[in-house]
This record gives structure tokens, sequence and C-alpha cells, in this order.
């Protein structure tokens, strides 16, 4: 049995890079040809958008697999398209593991006692891709109802060899009204943190020094990013904000360790709507629309390994 953070940083490790691909498709962004042959299967618009949103997505993986260790479905998406979208997310979810992908759901669940019991069993399969419904390794939480909501999550995480991201410190604009508050010279952020530090110590893999609770931090807060990466020692951090929010490299070079593990970075619409960039619109036709992902995805890698210790990996 291999734990969510061996699994994970050995994936790391296998594709030389800590880059992680965020699934959110948007209909009015899809390739012509995507909306084309949804269009001809039904009239109906959210079946429209699940049909469309199982191709691209799983030709999106196709492209992926071979140059990152992990993707990160937004969960949000295929709600929207009501029960046809969550059984296509289940599909897209399932070819990522068949892929050979870490799939971590972005769901931001959380809840209290049998509520919170349900979430985890629902989204949390762990190694097993057929121990829960949605077949996800890692599942965002959110712990805004306090840390015994957290529990319930980390036991079937542990029980399934599953791995969890806790918001602490999220990429919005906004996120430091809540999250930015003092009490007693810290703030909300750094009290999560802290609670985060320490489930993480309850599932230490020591060969990793790392633990497989983990933390959402944002790339557009590099100084907190630094702060609580040393604070939170032994959490893998996953860090939204990259790329089309204004994030760089740079500011998410204090999430790693000098092995280059220690965190993924997402970046969403900046690598599946590539094809609508001035840089890659000018490069590839319409209809070259996964070679323009292709790129993108080798230029963040690139990126990544040139201006933080994910280079060490190369």
């Amino acid at each position: 049995m291999a734990t969510y953070i061996e699994r994970l940083n050995a994936a790391i490790r296998a594709k030389r890079t800590p880059a992680l691909v965020g699934l959110d498709p948007r209909f009015d962004q899809l390739p012509a040809d995507v909306l084309e042959r949804a269009r001809q299967v039904s009239s109906d618009r959210r079946q429209q958008m699940a049909v469309a949103y199982e191709e691209f997505c799983v030709r999106i993986i196709d492209v992926v697999a071979p140059l990152v260790p992990a993707v990160k479905p937004q969960v949000a998406f295929f709600e929207e398209c009501g029960a046809a979208g969550l059984e296509v997310l289940e599909t897209i979810m399932r070819h990522a593991r068949k892929r050979g992908l870490i799939v971590i759901a972005d769901a931001k669940r959380g809840d209290i006692g049998s509520t919170a019991e349900g979430y985890a069993a629902a989204w949390l399969a762990g190694e097993d891709p057929d121990a829960a419904a949605w077949p996800a390794d890692a599942l965002t939480i959110n712990p805004f109802l306090g840390r015994d909501t957290l529990d319930p999550f980390v036991k079937t995480a542990i029980e399934r060899q599953a791995g969890l991201y806790v918001l602490v410190k999220t990429s919005n604009p906004g996120s430091g009204v809540f999250q930015d508050r003092l009490t007693d010279g810290a703030s909300v952020s750094d009290c999560v943190a802290d609670a985060v530090e320490g489930l993480a110590r309850t599932t230490l893999c020591p060969a990793e020094h790392a633990g497989s609770v983990g933390a959402v931090v944002g790339a557009t807060h590099p100084e907190q990013l630094a702060q609580l990466r040393a604070r939170m020692p032994h959490v893998p951090l996953l860090i939204p904000g990259y790329g089309s929010q204004g994030g760089t490299s740079t500011d998410v070079a204090a999430a790693f360790r000098a092995d280059g593990t220690g965190a993924v970075i997402n970046s969403s619409r900046g690598i599946i709507f590539a094809s609508n960039r001035n840089e890659y619109r000018d490069r590839f036709l319409a209809k070259e629309w996964e070679q323009a992902v292709e790129q993108a995805t080798r230029d963040m890698i690139a990126d990544l390994a040139q201006h933080t210790p994910a280079g060490a990996l190369g």
C-alpha cells in the first residue's frame, strides 16, 4: 500500500515536474469541432455541455498524460450540467486514472459529522479507484466549520490512502477579508495552517518528510506563501493562481523543497484554452488546439524548471 504523498511524489519525479493541469471547461470557449459534435447529439443545452466536456477533457488528458503528474477537475463546471455532468465527471476521472495521472477533485467540500463522512466516502477513492463513486486520489476541503469537521475526511483519507488539500490562503483578490483577520497576533490563515500541519504529521511518511494532508495556498500572495510554507513544513501544497490569475514561477518558488517536491502548481485556463492566447493563436490553427495545449504545458514545465527548485527534478 502506498500513501497519497508517496504516489504523488513518485509521479512528480517520474514526470520531472510539479505542473498540475486544471480541467475547468467553459462551454463558450470550447473548440468549434467539439461544440459541433455535441450539438448534433442533443438539443438540450445541459446535455450538450456534458457531451462536449467529456470529449474536451478526455482529449486534454490524452495530451498532458505523458507530460504532467496530475490533473484537477473543477467539480462546479460538471455540476452545472446536472446529472449528465456528474456522470461525465466520473468518466473523465476514471480515464485520467487509467492514463496514470493523479486526480485531485476540486470540490471544496466541508460539513459536520455524518455529512462530512458522506462527502469523504463519495470522493476519496485514494489508491483504489473503485473505492468511491468519484475516483479521486485527493480532494480539496473547506475548514470554515471548524477543526472537528476535518477529522472525518482525514479518517477516510488514512483508510483509503487518499490525500486532502485544506483551504488555507486562497488566490482570489478578496481572500484577505476573512483569511487575513488577526486574533492574538495570528491570522485566520495562520490558525488553519497550524491545524493542517498537525494533521499532516498524523499521516507523516518519513521517507518523504511530508504527510498526505495538504493545503491550498495561492500563488497570488507570494510573501504569505513563503511564510505559510515555513509554518507548515510537512504539508504538501496545492498552488492555484499561476498564469491566468497573475502568479508567476518566481512567486511560487518558496513552495518547494530543494529536491523539487513539496507542491503542485495549477494552471487551468492557460493550458486548456491555450489556443485562445495570443502567443499560441499565432502559431497554431484553430483545429490544432491540442498542439497548443501541449506547447503551453511544455512551456509551463520549462518555466517552473528555470525559476523554481523544480529544476532539480530534471
